[in-house]
């Protein structure tokens, strides 16, 4: 299962009960970013020309995870802007629901 597809059991077992809410809330935007950067690369392997004649099914799960860890990587190195929107578009959700 990939990793990227599911809340961090580190974020999962603090989101209803932590009053760090912004911090929890920046680190899911920063995997919603990296799960989006790791969909455009999946979508853009398989836009290939041809088929591999070499290819298999190991090959394609090991293009899977480094496409994974790639895509990690570009989030947190490349500002694209989106875990910022989101940030700022649930910033008011968390304040409100934390009683501040």
């Amino acid at each position: 299962m990939d990793s990227l597809t599911n809340i961090s059991p580190s974020i999962a077992g603090t989101l209803a009960t932590s009053r760090e809410k912004p911090k929890d809330l920046e680190a899911a935007a920063e995997q919603f970013e990296a799960l989006f950067i790791h969909q455009l690369l999946k979508q853009a392997r398989s836009a290939k020309l041809a088929d591999d004649i070499f290819g298999s099914q190991a090959g394609e799960s090991y293009e899977s995870m480094l496409d994974q860890e790639r895509a990690k990587h570009l989030s947190m190195t490349m500002d694209l802007g989106i875990a910022e929107a989101l940030i700022n578009q649930f910033r008011g959700f968390t304040a409100g629901n934390s009683g501040e």
